[in-house]
């Protein structure tokens, strides 16, 4: 689940690549958030109080949030590959917006990963975790992508 549309159309081939690819091995869907209008008056813990409240909308009980958050667990691909096969239900994944979470989306998450330490775009970061999350499943499957 993102927030607001990916603008870069190299971004949106490279997510669409991996998630072509993603789906010989899962169902996979980006499910987006429509971006916030009007909102030059909010400051940024408004702004996010507002993304939470149309995030938790689409947030069941049941669902198994994990959120990629600058403040989350880092995994080298291999481990965050067992990660997600220790993880024996279906996963959100959530990419926050440019402010990041709310605490009532903390409240709620059930894990928080990191890509890095060091910071992308909102936008950057999907193309880079569909990457990832294709790479994990080739690690699982045994196959020539990830080299190690």
């Amino acid at each position: 689940m993102v927030v607001g549309k990916t603008e870069d159309g190299f971004l949106q081939t490279g997510i669409k690549l991996y998630q072509t690819r993603l789906t010989r091995y899962m169902d996979f869907s980006i499910v987006e958030i429509p971006a916030l209008k009007n909102t030059g008056n909010l400051s940024p813990n408004e702004f996010k109080k507002k993304e939470a409240e149309l995030l938790l909308k689409k947030i069941t009980d049941k669902d198994y949030i994990v959120l990629l958050d600058e403040q989350g667990k880092e995994f080298p691909s291999t481990e965050f590959a067992a990660f997600l096969d220790k993880t024996h239900r279906p996963i959100t994944f959530i990419v926050g917006g440019a402010y990041g979470f709310d605490e009532a989306i903390y409240k709620r998450a059930n894990a928080k990963i990191s890509l890095s330490k060091m910071t992308f775009t909102h936008q950057m970061i999907r193309l880079l975790f569909v990457e990832q999350l294709y790479r994990a499943m080739t690690i699982l499957n045994n196959e020539p992508y990830h080299h190690q």
